[in-house]
């Protein structure tokens, strides 16, 4: 039987992971955040202390790492049986992780992991080539973004209520450059999926765009 699927895709905060928990949550279904699994290497990576250029042992550090996924009201990662949630939204991380992605010899090694969450009775996979790579036969596909500015201004906004000092016009150009890297790779970089269904959340609440997102599944 053919496991249903909707990709998610779209630049970093434009709330793809926000839409995505809770579409695969109103639909019942399982949950991947592929950037999650690209800051959980990015994580392991900063911790090994390894140069960003050393592909091959980065490559080590992705197939041996394990990697736990709690999908509740907030995503909760483990790696390796330890709770690195807290890091993964770090710029720091963030930026690592844009940059070791773009690594093709990465890339492949984190596909496989992608593609096993496809399990009955569906799937809501939420990243920056989900609908392009690794789920291109998907029953359903989003791309979900929002200038650079909204996006910029909801990651401050996010940042002084969690009591973190906070600097927009850097967030915005850091939110800038992450989008040219991400679209310039060579390796699955950051498009619009082809027969994607496009949404600006610019000017949308967020539940405006859950309820687009399932519409667009409930209609198929």
């Amino acid at each position: 039987m053919q496991v249903p699927v909707l990709t998610i895709d779209g630049p970093s905060g434009a709330g793809k992971g926000t839409v995505s928990r809770a579409v695969a949550k109103l639909l019942g279904w399982n949950y991947l955040d592929s950037g999650s699994i690209y800051r959980s290497v990015a994580v392991a990576v900063l911790k090994s202390g390894l140069e960003l250029s050393d592909v091959t042992p980065i490559c080590r550090v992705a197939e041996a790492m394990s990697l736990e996924f709690d999908c509740g009201d907030e995503l909760i990662v483990k790696l390796d049986g330890i709770d690195i949630t807290s890091q993964l939204g770090t710029e720091t991380t963030g930026n690592t992780a844009s940059i070791i992605a773009a690594y093709p010899e990465v890339r492949a090694v984190l596909l496989q992991k992608q593609k096993d969450f496809q399990r009955l009775p569906g799937l809501v996979a939420d990243g920056r080539d989900m609908g392009s790579v690794v789920f291109q036969d998907a029953k359903i596909k989003v791309y979900l973004t929002a200038s650079a500015e909204e996006r910029a201004l909801r990651r401050y906004k996010q940042l002084i209520e969690k009591g973190i000092d906070a600097n927009l016009p850097q967030i915005t150009r850091e939110i800038e450059e992450r989008d040219f890297r991400d679209q310039q790779r060579a390796t699955a970089p950051l498009t619009v999926p082809e027969g994607a269904h496009y949404i600006d959340s610019s000017s949308l609440t967020i539940q405006q765009v859950i309820d687009q997102v399932v519409n667009l599944v409930n209609s198929d």
